[in-house]
């Protein structure tokens, strides 16, 4: 990718917000690298490509180091200019129903692989002096995830660290935002077998309202933005109510089959 444009990493760039959040970057004359862990990423490239923009894309596991390393190896010695990590996975159901290893994949994309990923590219941004991170957490991460606990747990995670190595890089020309949407329609629910409940069959926001507003925010340099109203409010309400009473809140949203209760 010889070009002297910005260049932007997107990951879970394949669909819904961060395929939303590449088109944001290529509309902004970003030279786009994107990365997911299904073949669906090359169709991608393509439709960002007919934005105008230079793009590779990389089928890749980012749940694993050896997964984000083969990803960097990629972009060489070229300086990145902006790193979205929005690579995510979700999970429905009991704790106790889930099978250990879903769980597992869940916490090793969201955060074990993010953090590494973020941990390489922001070293590399500190010793330029220059760099935008984004990072997809979740207004989930202010919520007890009753049938969603593992998830919302990695969201809590995400939400926190974001905030934390945002306050240690002030100062050195790094900046780190908290993209934080509440339920947006993508592939999300049907992958985390959660299409029976309530939330699953609601309304759900406009991923590319949420990547415009995220992608702004993240070149604003702002530390972090809930979409949408009604998001704004349920993040108020879960730092008011009792976690207990927040935890019975997202039962009656994510519990298997409530979509289905009259």
């Amino acid at each position: 990718m010889n070009s002297s444009n910005m260049l932007a990493i997107v990951t879970g760039a394949s669909s819904g917000i961060g395929f939303e959040l590449a088109r944001q970057c290529a509309r902004n004359g970003f030279d786009l690298l994107i990365a997911a862990d299904e073949p669906e990423i090359h169709e991608a490239a393509r439709r960002l490509e007919a934005e105008g923009a230079v793009v590779q894309a990389v089928e890749v596991n980012l749940a694993t180091t050896e997964g984000v390393d083969k990803l960097l190896a990629t972009v060489g010695s070229r300086p990145i200019d902006a790193l979205l990590a929005n690579a995510g996975r979700g999970l429905g159901h009991a704790f106790v129903d889930q099978s250990f290893d879903d769980m597992r994949h869940v916490i090793d994309t969201n955060v074990t692989g993010t953090v590494y990923l973020i941990h390489k590219v922001a070293r590399q941004m500190r010793s330029v002096g220059h760099g935008r991170i984004l990072i997809t957490g979740s207004i989930a991460g202010f919520m007890p995830g009753t049938y969603q606990a593992v998830y919302n747990g990695t969201k809590a995670f995400l939400d926190s660290f974001s905030f934390a190595i945002r306050a240690e890089l002030k100062g050195t020309g790094v900046t780190v935002t908290c993209l934080m949407p509440g339920a947006t329609e993508t592939e999300f629910f049907e992958r985390a077998d959660m299409l029976d409940t309530k939330v699953g069959q609601s309304k759900k926001d406009d991923p590319a309202e949420v990547a415009e507003t995220g992608f702004k925010a993240m070149m604003d340099g702002e530390g972090d933005v809930v979409t949408g109203w009604q998001n704004k409010l349920r993040a108020a309400i879960s730092h008011i109510l009792p976690a207990g009473m927040v935890a019975e809140q997202h039962r009656s949203m994510a519990e298997p089959g409530s979509g289905l209760k009259k």
